[in-house]
């Protein structure tokens, strides 16, 4: 493999960043304007708070404003309620030439008992551009653990699906006379 300097993560144009140089972590506290009828975090304020956490990671390797492209793809798996501890890892995934993945995974965290579960996680897209709106090359992401490589290889995987999914509905547009949709 081709030898690649790694560059810190306050150095304004590197080459390379590590996934770790990446990596942001935040708590919220669960309130009641937070929540529904039911005591349950609402799940757009949970995809608020993915996009923050997400947006974050993308801006600590881009060093540039970066725009959400994509919510890829989210699952919510258990209910967060009112009063727990959420907390939202984010961490880049791979760099495309201006586009990047990051993967954020939630908890919540019982304030009483300290036990930590698995909420929701996410994929999100997101580009670097520049103060006109304009596209920014990206620095490469340099895995360098087992569980970095493969999210770094699955989100190739993704990526290749978004642009066939895309295309197909580029296609579809086109045979039933919708230009834009």
């Amino acid at each position: 493999m081709e030898q690649v300097k790694k560059m810190s993560t306050t150095e304004a144009n590197p080459l390379v960043r590590t996934v770790a140089s990446t990596q942001s972590e935040m708590t919220e506290v669960i309130l009641p304007n937070d929540a529904n009828t039911l005591g349950n975090l609402l799940g757009g304020r949970l995809m608020h708070f993915i996009d923050l956490t997400g947006a974050i990671a993308a801006y600590r390797h881009a060093r540039t404003h970066i725009v959400t492209a994509a919510m890829d793809h989210i699952d919510f798996i258990q209910p967060v309620h009112v009063g727990d501890l959420l907390i939202l890892k984010s961490s880049v995934n791979r760099a495309f030439n201006t586009s990047l993945e990051v993967g954020v995974k939630v908890w919540v965290e019982d304030p009483q008992t300290g036990t930590h579960l698995h909420v929701a996680s996410a994929y999100l897209v997101f580009v670097a551009v520049d103060e006109h709106g304009r596209r920014q090359k990206l620095p490469q992401v340099q895995p360098e653990t087992t569980d970095e490589v493969r999210r770094y290889n699955d989100a190739l995987l993704r990526r290749q699906h978004r642009e066939s999914e895309s295309a197909r509905r580029k296609q579809e547009r086109r045979t039933t006379g919708l230009t834009k949709v």
